[in-house]
């Protein structure tokens, strides 16, 4: 009989929607009952790409016995990490405060009231070695309660006390330092043999190597920028890059970049097609380009709704085996290819009788010593095959529309048009920047999620920040000032509702639903946290309009990213991009065009990686709208009939000039 889950929108819970465990989404109803009939709440949170949330979903929530112990003593509740960070934030907290770490599936015991008396991740239904089975921890914590549930309530209250209670963070001025400090720790954990930092599981976290780059260029630091590029060539060469559709899995379980967990989300790929774009401007690798491209192109392909927004991701499992739709035997590849070309393309992708991964093998360049000389035919090869496991396996995908990450993906796009002058992109970029504003809400009313045609659940801190600047990204390809006003729009909604007066802001509203804490995250994780893109979003907001409200909102920010680093400043790579700009040279370029044509050495200047230069272009159609964005360009005009330009660094302004 089909539970509570089924009335949901998220694929995830849906997922759920037929176990024997009689499964509440997180709301009102489910405490309710709890207080009620004065038993726990057993909350698990996961996400439909999780591959251990699927293990554990196969091995107890699908079980009877495991059901009939949750439906009897608790009130089991099912959220979905990527509807509800906030929640999940919450509660990871808990698992972090009690375990040292976190991850998902997420498992948490919670009195009605909320608060946690214990939390783990994944657990095998019954006690394996010196692992905790989930069945004999639900019995247990079950007695218990009956007991003395006074004493589960005290550590819930006490763990709750404690989570809440703030750590002042004293501001600091934010200075070249910081983000050298950043640099040469993300160089201490360096693997020069495989690229990355640190050692297995890898992830690729491009929020780093976006650091690195713009670090690496700020400062002519050649070793910083070969590793970067060490790590970039090593991803485009292992299994965590798909060879054959493109794209790339969330992180990889060994040092050599070999074999992923296999799900993709969307916010990995829209930063790291970014980030390999970023690559190709400075220095025009052609490889760079290809991943750039062959990224987003998988993106359009698979995760693209057909009103422009994108999903959230793909799975990792296929009829309940990890990374099945992915994995091939030479036999397969010859009768695809035919017996000399595929036995060829196996020589080349690393696909071998005994194979690399269970069996079988995940296709790589790791072992392909001329792996940048992939024979020009090899790409029609890869279609081939990527359309025979299309039709092989069916691979799921998670189709909620989160806001947050679709403005990272509105940045890729828009930043992948500009630099390789592509319609393509820039068409996929106004179709999302039309399908958010039409579908997620006005600024003030902006919601985080939308799937099969409902919006629901209020945006959060990152929601705001990374919309806001995937508008930046696309003003900057298109000149449109509509959208650097909506930016702006966004920009102050986080100024009133998510300021937290000790510094920083908050992840929910002031006005949003009232959590046992209001969670604050000021490290960036899987991707950047909301707090790094607010300073990078403030900082760019008065370089390009020159209004002081943005300027102050900008010192204030930084000043709470640099006090909040610590002994890691590594830990907020993607705030440190703004401290770059704080505390280097940087430039500001307008153009002001007798018509709307833009001018060609314009477009030539937006090509180059320069992201210490911001550009705004002013043209008779735009002027009003620009003005009413950057007032200060009100007085700024062509020059005899010609394209004038006007660089300004430093708060001074050199004399207009209509060849750059």
């Amino acid at each position: 009989m089909p539970n509570r889950l089924q009335l949901e929108k998220s694929p995830y819970l849906r997922q759920h929607a037929d176990n024997p465990v009689d499964w509440y989404p997180w709301g009102e109803e489910a405490f309710e009952k709890a207080r009620r009939e004065n038993k726990p709440v057993f909350l698990s949170v996961g996400y439909a790409t999780c591959h251990w949330c699927h293990v554990m979903a196969r091995e107890s929530f699908a079980d009877e016995e495991v059901a009939a112990v949750l439906n009897r003593d608790y009130v089991p509740v099912k959220v979905d990490r990527e509807e509800r960070p906030d929640v999940d934030a919450v509660y990871m907290r808990a698992c972090v405060a009690m375990n040292g770490s976190g991850g998902w599936p997420l498992t948490v015991l919670l009195t009605p009231e909320q608060q946690p008396f214990f939390a783990a991740t994944y657990l095998p239904k019954m006690n394996r070695g010196r692992q905790l089975g989930l069945l004999p921890l639900l019995r247990a914590a079950a007695q218990k309660w009956a007991n003395d549930p006074a004493a589960l309530r005290r550590t819930g209250a006490e763990l709750t006390e404690a989570l809440a209670r703030s750590v002042k963070t004293d501001a600091a001025e934010p200075s070249i330092g910081h983000a050298e400090g950043a640099a040469e720790q993300l160089m201490a954990s360096f693997d020069a043999e495989y690229g990355g930092f640190g050692t297995a599981p890898k992830f690729p976290a491009a929020h780093n190597l976006l650091f690195l780059l713009r670090y690496a260029h700020a400062k002519a630091d050649k070793s910083v920028r070969a590793a970067a590029e060490k790590t970039l060539q090593q991803m485009a060469r292992g299994g965590i890059f798909d060879q054959l559709g493109g794209g790339f899995s969330r992180y990889s379980t060994d040092r050599e970049w070999l074999a992923p967990h296999f799900e993709k989300t969307l916010y990995d790929n829209a930063l790291l097609a970014l980030a390999y774009t970023e690559a190709w401007q400075d220095g025009r690798l052609a490889l760079y380009r290809s991943v750039a491209e062959r990224t987003l192109d998988y993106c359009l392909r698979e995760l693209r709704d057909e009103r422009g927004g994108f999903y959230a991701g793909q799975d990792a499992d296929s009829k309940g085996e990890e990374g099945a739709y992915y994995l091939f035997t030479p036999g397969e590849v010859k009768a695809v290819l035919g017996e000399s070309e595929g036995r060829g393309f196996c020589e080349c992708y690393d696909i071998t009788e005994e194979g690399n991964f269970h069996g079988r093998s995940i296709p790589n360049l790791l072992l392909n010593q001329r792996w940048q000389l992939v024979p020009e035919g090899y790409g029609a090869y890869r279609e081939k095959l990527r359309h025979f496991r299309q039709e092989r396996l069916e691979l799921a995908t998670d189709n909620k529309v989160l806001t947050g990450w679709n403005g990272l993906m509105l940045m890729a796009l828009a930043r992948a048009a500009r630099v390789f002058d592509s319609a393509v992109y820039l068409d996929a970029a106004h179709d999302l920047a039309a399908f958010l504003a039409r579908e997620l809400g006005n600024p003030i009313a902006l919601k985080a999620r939308w799937c099969e045609g409902e919006a629901r659940f209020a945006a959060r801190l990152d929601d705001y920040a990374f919309y806001a600047l995937g508008l930046l990204e696309l003003y900057r390809t298109d000149f449109d000032p509509a959208h650097l006003l909506r930016a702006k729009d966004l920009a102050a909604e986080i100024l009133r509702r998510f300021a937290d007066p000790g510094g920083g802001f908050f992840l929910t509203a002031a006005d949003g639903e009232a959590l046992i804490l209001r969670p604050k995250e000021t490290q960036d994780g899987a991707l950047p946290s909301g707090n790094s893109a607010a300073a990078v979003l403030f900082q760019r907001l008065w370089r390009l309009t020159a209004e002081t409200e943005w300027r102050d909102a900008a010192d204030r920010q930084l000043r709470f990213v640099c006090g909040s680093l610590g002994a890691y400043p590594a830990a907020s790579t993607f705030g440190l991009c703004a401290v770059l700009d704080a505390a280097l040279p940087t430039q500001e370029l307008v153009c002001a065009a007798p018509d709307e044509a833009v001018p060609e050495s314009l477009r030539a200047v937006e090509r180059k990686y320069a992201p210490e230069l911001e550009i705004l272009l002013k043209t008779p159609a735009r002027a009003g709208k620009l003005a009413e964005a950057a007032p200060f360009t009100a007085d700024y005009a062509p020059k005899d009939g010609k394209p004038a330009f006007y660089l300004c660094s430093g708060g001074a302004c050199q004399l207009p000039v209509t060849e750059l």
